[in-house]
């Protein structure tokens, strides 16, 4: 009897980079990753002891470092706090910054209440790169505890790290993301990721979206050797107001736009308003070198 030939398997979903979808061979991923995302999505109770104790001890390190060790002016840093502590319950939080400096996460967190940035159940979930986080057991459960997800960068929008962001904030958490997708050396204009679009699009309750931009993290750990904390620099932190999006969202919910363009408008729209937030902290930094 004939047989039809075997379907061929589905073609994987477009990777997205720089702002483009394209499709190009999956990147290589030097240590296995697979393990630690049912550990994240479904923490035992050795995780939750761990996890207090890094969150508690690099909570109270990056407070020392930002704060006592640096000259921080902070601007609006309330919007965060009140999010953090007066949001309804199973109400999503959703921040993005800048990315000038490896110690960006967890150093930003240091400017929020000791109690904030030190408990386990209200700090951020965030994405860190798997070729310089995980890259072996131990790096692997330090970053783990720390509630980090690893992200394989190259890997394209549809990938565990962001499926696990979306259960996150699912669930009511706060997630954390850098949209430019690397630390941004030059400080250029980057495109930002779809990644965050997505995470946007495809979350049922649209999240409480805070947009942040610091300037002066590379100042206290440069990008360049010798890799150390420097202290006595003065740095600017800019919390802007939430992002409205509930328009734009319902817009796209009724109308007939693919996801591939849900996710570029959304995230347009938020590289846009962060735009607008670099332009007022680069004045603000400005006014406080020369004060």
């Amino acid at each position: 009897m004939n047989s039809k030939p075997a379907a061929p398997p589905p073609a994987a979903p477009p990777t997205v980079v720089g702002g483009a979808a394209t499709v190009q061979q999956p990147p290589h991923v030097p240590y296995n990753i697979d393990w630690i995302f049912p550990r994240l999505r479904r923490p035992n109770r050795l995780w939750h002891i761990a996890s207090t104790g890094v969150i508690g001890l690099v909570g109270f390190f990056s407070k020392i470092v930002i704060v006592w060790l640096n000259k921080a002016r902070v601007h609006n840093i309330e919007v965060l706090e009140n999010a953090l502590e007066h949001r309804p319950k199973g109400k999503p939080l959703l921040t993005v910054s800048n990315h000038h400096s490896c110690f960006d996460d967890p150093g930003i967190w240091g400017l929020l209440k000791l109690r904030n940035v030190c408990s386990k159940n209200v700090i951020r979930w965030s994405m860190a790169a798997h070729d310089i986080c995980f890259t072996n057991k131990a790096h692997s459960l330090f970053f783990m505890y720390g509630k980090c997800i690893p992200v394989v960068r190259g890997g394209g929008v549809y990938q565990p790290a962001v499926d696990l962001c979306i259960e996150k904030l699912k669930l009511g958490d706060w997630v954390h993301v850098f949209p430019e997708g690397k630390v941004n050396m030059t400080k250029e204009d980057l495109r930002f990721k779809w990644g965050v679009g997505r995470i946007v699009y495809e979350t049922p309750i649209l999240p409480i979206i805070i947009p942040i931009w610091h300037i002066g993290m590379d100042d206290v750990l440069p990008n360049e050797p010798p890799y150390y904390l420097r202290t006595g620099k003065k740095l600017t932190y800019n919390f802007g107001n939430p992002i409205d999006l509930s328009a734009l969202m319902e817009r796209l919910h009724s109308s007939p736009v693919n996801e591939e363009e849900a996710r570029k408008l959304i995230t347009d729209r938020i590289q846009e308003e962060m735009m607008v937030l670099k332009s007022e902290t680069e004045r603000l930094h400005s006014e406080y070198l020369k004060s």
